[in-house]
C-alpha cells in the first residue's frame, strides 16, 4: 500500500474531466461566518450537473481505459451520486455500462442514473447497503470480464475527486485553515490529502462522517481497516460498512482528525440550509456544515472550507428528515399513553395534561378490551425541551403514563 496522489496528476485530471465537469464556486456563506465568527466558505459541489462531485472521480477513471476496456464496457456499485457519474460518463464517452445500487437507494436517484445513462446503462438493484451491492458488482464484473469502476477505492477515481482540493486552494483570497470532508469509502478525502500536503501543508483536514456508519473513524482507531456489522443507512451518501484499503492507508496517516455528526444534527442543519440559505442538500452534503459547531472555538477568525458534496435529495424524504430532527432536538417524543375507558377520558388528557403549546402529532389508539385502562401510541411535539418533564409529571399524577417510547429503541421501532 504504497500509493499516494502525485499532484501531477491530479491536475492532469482536472484537464480531463474539464470536459464534462465546470469548477464549483467556492462561497461564502454569511449566516455560517456570523454564527463562528470565521470565514466560512462553502465549496458547491452540489451544483455539479450530475449533482455531487462523484462526476469528477467517474469520469477520470473511465476516460482513463484503453480501448479493449471500453469495448468490454464498466461495471459499478453505488449508493447513488457515482452511479450517476458513471452513467454521465458512460453516456457521454459511448461506453456500455451496468450499474448495481441498494435496493433502499432513493427513488429520485435511480431515475436519475436512468436518465443521465440513458440507453448506455442498466441498472440492477441489489443488496440492503452499497458493501452489498458492491459483492454483487465484483462477482459480475469478474464473471463478465468487464472493468469495476470503484467510487473510492482506485487512484483515477481517487485523482479525479482531489480536484475539489485543487479548485478550491486557487479560487480562495486566503490560505485556508481548515477543510471539511465528509467521508463515506474515503476516496474525496484521501485526494484532499494529495493536494493539500504538496500545495498547502498547513492546512488541517477534517474528515466527518455519521454517527451511525463511523467506518474510517473505526477503522483508523483499531489501526487497521474495520468492517462494521452494522450501520445506519440513513446518510446513505457516506454510509458504507467498510472504506478502502488505498483511502485508509492515506487518510490514517494524513487526516488531522476525523469526527462523528448524528444523524438528527444532520437533519437541522438540511432543513436550516433549506429553509434560511435556499440550499437543497442531501444528508452526506450536510455533514460538514453540522459538524462546524465541534470546532467552534479553533475555527474562530479561521478561513475554513466545508465541502457540500451533493444535492441528491428525495422530496419523500422530507417527513423522515423532520421527525430525525424534532427527536435530535428532544421536541418530539412518543408516550404509551394508558387511557380510562371512560367518556371524557381523552378530553382531560388534552384540556389538563398536555401543556398549552404542546401538540399531539401522532395518535393510535383502538378498544379492543373491557379493561379499566386502554393503551394508546401517542406522538408530542413540544416547543421547548424542557416541557418533557412537567408533562411527564402530569401524565404520572393522572394516571395516565405507561411508558415512554423514545429511549427504548426497539419498541419504538416497532410501534412507531
Amino acid at each position: 500500500m504504497n500509493y499516494f496522489p502525485n499532484i501531477e496528476n491530479i491536475r492532469k485530471a482536472a484537464g480531463t474531466i474539464s470536459a464534462v465537469a465546470d469548477t464549483t464556486p467556492l462561497l461564502d456563506s454569511i449566516r455560517y461566518s456570523k454564527l463562528y465568527n470565521a470565514n466560512i466558505l462553502l465549496k458547491r459541489e452540489d451544483l455539479h450537473r450530475v449533482r455531487s462531485y462523484k462526476i469528477r472521480g467517474a469520469f477520470n477513471k473511465i476516460s482513463s481505459l484503453s480501448a479493449q476496456e471500453r469495448q468490454k464496457g464498466v461495471v459499478c456499485a453505488s449508493a447513488g451520486n457515482h452511479a450517476q457519474g458513471v452513467a454521465f460518463a458512460c453516456n457521454h464517452l459511448g461506453i456500455k455500462g451496468t450499474i448495481y445500487m441498494p435496493s433502499v437507494t432513493p427513488k429520485q436517484k435511480v431515475e436519475q442514473t436512468e436518465m443521465f445513462g440513458g440507453d448506455w446503462v442498466t441498472i440492477v438493484l441489489e443488496g440492503d447497503t452499497f458493501d452489498d451491492s458492491s459483492k454483487a458488482a465484483l462477482q459480475f464484473c469478474e464473471e463478465h470480464q468487464k472493468v469495476f469502476v470503484h467510487p473510492f477505492n482506485d487512484p483515477k477515481t481517487i485523482e479525479g475527486q482531489a480536484t475539489v482540493g485543487l479548485e478550491a486552494i486557487h479560487q480562495s483570497k486566503k490560505t485556508i485553515d481548515y477543510i471539511f470532508v465528509a467521508i463515506g469509502g474515503g476516496g474525496l478525502a484521501a485526494g484532499l490529502c494529495g493536494v493539500f500536503k504538496a500545495l498547502s501543508p498547513t492546512t488541517k483536514i477534517i474528515g466527518v462522517e455519521p454517527a451511525g456508519a463511523p467506518s474510517m473513524k473505526t477503522s483508523i482507531e483499531n489501526g487497521v481497516n474495520t468492517e462494521l456489522v452494522q450501520i445506519d443507512k440513513f446518510v446513505d451518501g457516506a454510509a458504507v460498512q467498510r472504506v478502502g484499503d488505498l483511502t485508509f492507508e492515506i487518510c490514517k496517516d494524513y487526516l488531522d482528525a476525523v469526527i462523528t455528526v448524528p444523524e438528527g444534527k444532520v437533519c437541522q442543519t438540511i432543513l436550516d440550509l433549506y429553509n434560511r440559505d435556499a440550499i437543497v442538500v442531501e444528508p452526506a452534503g450536510a455533514l460538514t456544515i453540522a459538524a462546524l459547531d465541534q470546532y467552534a472555538k479553533q475555527i474562530e477568525g479561521k478561513n475554513v472550507v466545508c465541502v457540500v458534496s451533493g444535492s441528491n435529495n428525495d422530496i419523500t424524504r422530507t417527513a423522515e428528515i423532520k421527525e430525525r430532527a424534532l427527536l435530535f432536538a428532544n421536541l418530539k417524543h412518543y408516550f404509551i399513553v394508558r387511557f380510562p375507558q371512560r367518556p371524557g377520558a381523552l378530553k382531560e388528557f388534552v384540556a389538563e395534561i398536555l401543556g398549552p403549546t404542546d401538540d399531539i402529532t401522532h395518535f393510535e389508539y383502538s378498544k379492543k378490551s373491557s379493561k379499566e385502562n386502554a393503551p394508546a401510541v401517542v406522538g408530542i411535539e413540544l416547543k421547548k425541551p424542557e416541557d418533557l418533564e412537567p408533562l411527564i409529571a402530569r401524565m404520572k399524577e393522572n394516571n395516565f403514563f405507561g411508558d415512554y417510547l423514545n429511549n427504548k429503541p426497539d419498541l419504538f421501532q416497532y410501534l412507531v
